[in-house]
């Protein structure tokens, strides 16, 4: 599907690009979402450049992601996809400016360009080109990312309180609670790298976007890429920083499963040790032998039912005393 916006925000999904022998010189902005060969090679007769292939976007060579060809930049990056499922993933999108256009190509949907299309009436009219809109549509991204991140840290701080348990409400918990909350760790470890993945793909892109005469001639535009670069460095830091969270927590997590398994051990541990003199006792007292001193003892069975609690109860207290219980 192909949709074209002009420069007074109206949209026209282009349907049938045969039919049609050039592009209204009003149009700013075309975006082709999963795009058909026939309509790529319609949208390349229109504009007359090679549009980059799904296969040729997911290479991850630098001088393959971003390029200048015949006064056309061409920029890829990774973006954030599917973050409110289970399986965060990344999808690359690929931003073209030719002329005084924007052109955008993407297999997915991501959030931020429903946010931007939503936003895209507040921009003013007369800045509504293909380098200010994206910088717009880069500063929408940015923006959807740092949100992802701050929900992300949230979710964080809940999961912490479960895992380390809450000082004023002492619920018993489940045997295998914390072996469950590890899924959740890995879910926003992997949300994070995702984060941080599409990050260092936007910083390469700013960083490239700097340098083409365009951005340079756009000093508006320059200066919003310049803030959106900032933004960028400074979410890396903080995605750095919730990343070694999580890994806090994950260790963590280990540690206290651990130490509840090495209690269930110790548990069975001191319970043999306790019910051994018992069982010694039993034994004596269970053997077959004639001559027993105790057989005819007429008190022999109470006396040997208190040796045994005797010798259960002495160890135990032992172990309390010792601060092993």
């Amino acid at each position: 599907m192909i949709t074209a916006y002009s420069s007074d925000c109206k949209s026209l999904e282009l349907a049938d690009l045969s039919s049609i022998a050039r592009l209204s010189e009003n149009a700013v902005w075309i975006d082709m979402v999963e795009p058909s060969r026939e309509e790529e090679a319609n949208i390349e007769r229109l504009l007359g450049l090679e549009v980059p292939t799904r296969e040729d976007m997911k290479d991850i060579e630098p001088s393959s992601r971003l390029y200048v060809e015949d006064s056309s930049v061409f920029l890829t990056a990774s973006l954030l996809w599917k973050v409110d499922t289970n399986l965060p993933t990344l999808t690359d999108v690929a931003f073209i400016l030719t002329d005084h256009r924007l052109v955008t190509i993407r297999y997915a949907q991501p959030k931020s360009f429903a946010l931007f299309i939503a936003a895209l009436q507040r921009i003013p009219k007369e800045r509504r080109t293909g380098v200010a809109l994206l910088a717009k549509l880069l500063e929408t991204i940015v923006d959807r990312t740092a949100e992802v991140l701050e929900q992300t840290v949230s979710g964080i701080d809940i999961l912490s309180v479960h895992v380390f348990g809450d000082r004023v409400k002492k619920v018993r918990r489940p045997s295998n609670y914390l072996e469950e909350k590890l899924k959740d760790i890995a879910g926003y470890h992997r949300t994070v790298s995702k984060v941080r993945d599409s990050l260092s793909s936007l910083s390469r892109l700013l960083t490239f976007l700097h340098t083409i005469p365009a951005m340079q001639q756009d000093h508006e535009a320059k200066e919003l890429c310049r803030n959106v670069s900032r933004d960028v460095q400074s979410l890396s830091e903080h995605a750095s920083f919730v990343a070694g969270n999580i890994t806090f927590l994950l260790d963590a997590s280990l540690g206290l499963i651990n130490i509840e398994q090495n209690a269930i051990i110790k548990i069975f541990s001191i319970a043999s040790v306790v019910f051994l003199p018992p069982t010694l006792v039993a034994s004596v007292y269970g053997m077959n032998f004639e001559f027993i001193p105790e057989l005819h003892f007429a008190y022999g069975y109470p006396a040997s039912l208190f040796l045994m609690v005797v010798s259960a109860v002495v160890p135990f207290l032992f172990f309390r005393w010792k601060g092993w219980l």
